[in-house]
């Protein structure tokens, strides 16, 4: 399929969000309502997967205290009801609060639509995890064909951070769960970054027993990749010596008038006298 291209409304979505609602949203197919929570049904496109129960908790206070200060969006959905667009977390503390309407926008929009809308709110998001942030920038860049350089511009974030986030990506399913979980950080994370699959497990086991921090973690990755160029070296170094043996072997056969072939970590001889091979297997003796 081939890649869509940004519509020129919804390229405004990679700047401010807020500004996105007021800007795209106050035509003749918004309508700002109250609607009942249980009503909405969450976005099947969300990226987002993890809620922190704690943070939301925060938020459901704030909602109390200041009312909703940004009313969620939502679409018509066929079957009835709505479907959210954007605003989960302040749809799940209005519920938290036992609330049963909440203000929303109801929207217009493309099945397609939906997903981009998701993934632009949560990159905008400061409490977004770091893994699903990633998955959001690999979705927008994959999704839309956009380059690293095109995003950072789009969104208003560096291409070294965009860069840094996505790296995150390369780390194994456990680390990466423990990053969503909150039971390592960032910064634990990034210094795992490039370690042999085998390492990357030791280290993250030191993190979790030894409770260590960033600076120690860092220094335990050092160690991991010095030891791990080490026998690398010493490997190549081996692997040097055997081919050169094997080719000094192969300059004797020459004088025998014996053609031969290196393959891998073996000789291959041509020899069409027993009589030849006899002499040279002789001399290895």
């Amino acid at each position: 399929m081939a890649k869509r291209a940004l519509g020129s409304g919804l390229n405004n979505l990679f700047g401010d969000i807020n500004a996105v609602y007021e800007k795209n949203y106050a035509d003749s197919d918004t309508n700002m309502q109250m609607i009942k929570c249980n009503d909405i049904v969450p976005n099947p496109m969300q990226p987002r997967k993890i809620f922190n129960d704690e943070s939301l908790r925060e938020l459901a206070d704030s909602i109390e205290e200041h009312g909703l200060l940004q009313p969620i969006v939502v679409r018509e959905n066929e079957n009835g009801g709505y479907i959210l667009i954007a605003g989960e977390r302040r749809l799940r503390a209005t519920k938290l609060l036992q609330k049963e309407h909440i203000q929303a926008i109801v929207i217009s929009t493309e099945d397609y639509k939906m997903r981009e809308l998701a993934l632009i709110e949560n990159v905008q998001r400061e409490d977004l995890n770091p893994i699903d942030l990633a998955l959001c920038y690999q979705a927008l860049l994959k999704e839309y064909d956009l380059t690293q350089e095109k995003l950072a511009q789009k969104i208003h974030k560096s291409r070294t951070q965009i860069t840094n986030t996505l790296r995150l990506l390369e780390l194994s399913d456990k680390t990466r769960e423990l990053l969503q979980e909150g039971k390592i950080t960032q910064g634990h994370a990034k210094m795992l970054i490039g370690l042999t699959p085998n390492d990357e497990e030791m280290a993250l086991q030191s993190i979790l027993g030894q409770k260590l921090n960033v600076r120690e973690t860092e220094n335990l990755a050092k160690n991991l990749k010095s030891k791990t160029k080490i026998l690398e070296n010493n490997k190549d170094s081996t692997e040097s010596l055997y081919t050169e043996s094997l080719q000094n072997l192969q300059e004797i056969l020459k004088t025998y008038n014996i053609e031969s072939t290196i393959k891998k970590n073996s000789i291959v001889l041509q020899c069409d006298e027993k009589s030849k091979l006899d002499i040279v297997l002789q001399k290895l003796q």
